[in-house]
């Protein structure tokens, strides 16, 4: 592949398109190349059109261009102003249309902003290779950093660090024949993480079940049947009800559904969305995203992608990943056998001696188990869980508890979607600090699951206040009646907060180290540290009010409720341990070890019988075909990191508990140490400053999840 031709045809092409679109702009300024006049500088909606990203795209990445050559043109000797700063500047225009633009492809991918993706993406990659492989840049950052390194001092410093290193990582030292196929490499997975993005929302929301009749949906509550009517509403009204598949393995519905061989289907839906059995197929893409990945390892002298993508991280090696996830497999497996030995006995007593359990039964009879044995059921507790009340009376109450900050809607920021709702986050001192958008209730357009992310980070070089969002996938109730949650999606609004905490509170200097800008094996400990505060009683009862009546959960109800938090926590640490061990087995393999598409499935069940997780009772949380963590966002080699965050989250919360959980004091001292820090300095001892402890520890985990 002769990739400098292939970039004299895109800047041919961006040119032509260039001179288009300046035609087609010539009405109206385009609203993403201006300064945004809203508050906060938040893109402005209202005026934003599709035909308005491209041509900012294109102007954005001729920006960029524009300021690498100034850089490398520079006559001066390299300093931290004229090289590092200036490269820290020269993307942020593209830093603030890609933001605003990628934010609908997760959210509200629509089929104009998936075509626009589709041309963007590869000139975006384009882009990164010409800057990462600019030799002339490289050359001028590696003079500052032998240099000036010791000179500098904080955040310069770990600028200075950072630049150099991810120059480094990308292969800015390797021979040129090396560094042509590196980007070769980089434009084959970005087409095929494309191809990823594109795939797995269509598999998800066509492997829907239709059902004909409200009988056969016979154990769902009247909220969860109206969702499954204006599920099929929204699909097309194949039939009148329509189960939609999540993007994780188990469906929460399967806990009421009574017609076993509907819990049959829907769960068949769910593993066999993307493996071939119907119409989506995404192991070719699985296993070449996995042979690049492992190539591009070997390239830079690694014998594996784990061990390449792991040297940035806390854990370091796969070798660590291995014995942190090896301690917590011997003591969760013989848990794990007695809950389903328990559970199969449970619904013998009802069906008979010779019933098997089948994974589609487990979330049912366990359901049925807790109801008898602890007396409380979702359908019970969830009209007290309404998606206003829990943010209001509690995401945020905890946090002007903690941290000392109040929330005030504004209606007068337009945002993608009319289902959002964004609040002026005011700190406790009355100054405004940041903006928080929510965007919770599911539809086709948004890819499954929940995150963060922000128009705008926080960063004093640029004058910038971040404009956070969090984005879930509950279920919205008809016009005029409450949206109502389940305990786990409660901690979830509470976990993506914790990230949105992270961005807001942020005080750095450089838009690159601030806020959440940090590994993934510590970025996702003050999300799941933020899930504590869900059940402390004082935040519980403020935010665990009827639906109707407003009335506080009764303290009967609410002590069998927090007492079955735990009940058979088993299986939720099985089905993260089974993902965390498919994600480590695909990136532990040399390229010439890669299976083909045909064998994938083959070698997930081989890699989890290894290690001890083949277990048809609890499958992993993401099987091969559908694990978007790992083949179309960040965490290759990663999803550890949610585990192992969860220890560091318990071990701080264990602090919070000794110090007094909502004391201002605490979490001011939280803030100082770790939520303002962002990227600027060693990771493990912010832990260490915060906690006192020198490492975490482990024994909390399995403590803290009741086991």
């Amino acid at each position: 592949m002769n990739i400098t031709r292939t970039l004299m045809n895109v800047a041919v092409a961006s040119a032509a398109l260039m001179t288009l679109s300046a035609c087609q702009q010539t009405q109206r300024e385009n609203p993403l190349l201006q300064e945004s006049s809203l508050p906060f500088g938040a893109p402005d909606f209202s005026k934003i059109q599709y035909e308005d990203y491209m041509p900012a795209f294109e102007a954005a990445i001729q920006e960029q261009r524009d300021n690498i050559q100034k850089i490398v043109d520079c006559p001066d000797s390299a300093t931290f102003e004229n090289t590092i700063l200036a490269f820290e500047e020269s993307g942020r225009l593209l830093d603030r249309v890609s933001r605003t633009f990628f934010a609908l492809v997760s959210a509200d991918k629509t089929p104009e902003i998936a075509e626009i993706e589709k041309k963007v993406q590869p000139l975006l990659t384009d882009l990164e290779n010409e800057i990462s492989f600019n030799k002339k840049l490289f050359e001028r950052i590696r003079k500052v950093y032998d240099e000036q390194h010791d000179s500098l001092q904080g955040e310069d410093q770990k600028l200075l660090e950072e630049t150099y290193k991810s120059f480094v990582r990308m292969g800015a030292l390797l021979p040129d024949d090396k560094m042509e196929r590196m980007k070769e490499i980089n434009l084959r997975i970005s087409d095929l993480q494309q191809q990823w993005g594109d795939m797995l929302p269509k598999a998800t929301n066509e492997a829907v079940v239709w059902v004909d009749s409200k009988e056969k949906l016979a154990g769902l509550s009247d909220a969860d049947v109206d969702q499954c009517q204006k599920d099929a509403e929204s699909r097309g009204g194949k039939a009148p009800y329509a189960i939609v598949i999540i993007n994780t393995t188990q469906q929460p519905l399967l806990a009421s559904l009574d017609n076993r061989d509907l819990r049959r289907q829907v769960y068949e839906a769910s593993i066999h969305r993307a493996d071939g059995t119907g119409q989506f197929n995404t192991f070719p893409i699985v296993t070449e995203i996995a042979k690049l990945r492992a190539e591009k390892a070997e390239i830079m002298g690694y014998p594996n992608y784990a061990s390449y993508s792991l040297e940035k991280t806390m854990a370091k090696t796969p070798e660590n990943v291995y014995a942190f996830l090896k301690s917590l497999i011997s003591q969760y497996t013989p848990k794990a056998n007695a809950e389903t030995k328990a559970i199969e006995d449970f619904a013998r007593q009802a069906e008979g001696p010779d019933f098997q359990l089948q994974p589609y039964d487990r979330f049912y009879y366990s359901a049925k188990m807790k109801k008898q044995l602890l007396n409380v059921s979702d359908d019970e507790v969830k009209p007290y869980f309404t998606v206003d009340s829990v943010l209001q009376n509690g995401v945020f109450y905890a946090a002007n508890r903690v941290y000392g900050l109040t929330f005030k809607e504004r209606t007068d920021i337009p945002m993608y979607h009319p289902d959002m709702k964004t609040f002026e986050v005011i700190d406790k001192d009355g100054k405004t600090l940041a903006l928080f958008c929510c965007d919770y209730f599911r539809r086709p357009t948004k890819r499954g699951g929940a995150w963060m992310d922000g128009f705008q980070k926080q960063s004093r070089q640029w004058g910038q206040q971040p404009i956070i969002f969090n984005v879930c996938n509950n279920a919205k109730a008809p016009d005029g009646k409450p949206s109502l949650l389940t305990w786990d999606e409660v901690c979830t609004m509470f976990h993506e907060f914790g990230h949105a905490l992270h961005g807001m509170l942020s005080n750095c200097q450089y838009n690159s180290l601030s806020g959440t800008s940090v590994a993934r094996d510590f970025v996702e400990m003050p999300s799941q540290f933020n899930e504590s505060f869900a059940s402390i009683p004082e935040v519980f009862d403020h935010f665990a009010r009827h639906c109707d009546t407003g009335q506080p959960m009764p303290v009967d109800l609410k002590e069998r409720m927090l007492k079955s938090i735990n009940f058979q926590t088993a299986y939720a640490l099985g089905e993260n341990l089974a993902a965390t061990c498919v994600d480590m087995a695909w990136h532990m393999l040399p390229s010439k070890d890669i299976p083909t598409a045909d064998k994938a499935m083959e070698f997930e069940t081989e890699a989890l019988r290894q290690v001890g997780l083949l277990n048809a009772q609890i499958p992993p949380r993401y099987s091969t075909s559908y694990f978007n963590h790992v083949w179309g966002s960040g965490y290759a080699a990663g999803y550890y990191s949610y585990l192992w965050t969860e220890v560091l989250a318990v071990n701080i919360a264990d602090v919070f508990a000794q110090r007094g959980a909502l004391k201002p004091e605490t979490g001011q001292d939280m803030r100082d140490k770790i939520l303002s820090r962002g990227n600027t300095g060693d990771l493990m001892q912010m832990f260490t400053d915060f906690t006192g402890m020198k490492q975490p520890d482990a024994s909390s985990l399995l403590k803290a999840r009741g086991l």
